[in-house]
C-alpha cells in the first residue's frame, strides 16, 4: 500500500472512531524515517487506547501490521510505527507537552479534505 493511501485508511480509521483534532504533516523531505506523522488526541487514557486499538484492527483488516508500537501501557502517548506513516495518539497534556507540531513545523500540515475526511469533525 501507497503510504498516501495508507495515510488516509489510517485517518478514516481515527475520525471514525472519534479522534480529536486529528492532524497530518508530511516530513518525507526532512527525513527518512518516515513520510507521515498522523497525530490525534484522545479524551482520556481509555480513549487513547481504544484509538490505537482500532487502527490496529482497521489495519490489519487491510493486511498491513503495525511494525512498532509504543506506549501502550502508559496511554498518555501510544505510537505506532506502520513505516511510512506514524501515529501519535495523545492524551490532551502530553500532546501540549511533546508538542510535536512545533518539534516538525518544518513539515507539511495536510488538509485533511486529502483524507477524505470533515475539517469540520476533527
Amino acid at each position: 500500500m501507497e503510504s498516501k493511501e495508507l495515510c488516509t485508511a489510517i485517518v478514516q480509521s481515527l475520525d471514525k472512531h472519534k479522534g480529536a483534532d486529528i492532524q497530518v504533516l508530511y516530513i518525507s523531505d526532512l527525513t527518512s524515517i518516515t513520510d507521515y506523522f498522523v497525530i490525534v488526541e484522545g479524551t482520556s487514557s481509555t480513549h487513547v487506547k481504544s484509538l490505537s486499538d482500532y487502527v490496529e484492527v482497521d489495519m490489519e483488516e487491510k493486511g498491513i501490521r503495525v511494525h512498532h508500537k509504543e506506549g501502550y501501557n502508559g496511554s498518555a502517548w501510544v505510537l505506532l510505527d506502520y513505516g511510512n506513516v506514524v501515529v501519535h495518539v495523545f492524551q490532551p497534556e502530553a500532546r501540549e507537552y511533546y508538542n510535536l507540531e512545533r518539534l516538525w513545523k518544518d513539515g507539511k500540515a495536510i488538509d485533511l479534505s486529502e483524507f477524505g475526511v470533515s475539517t469540520d469533525n476533527a
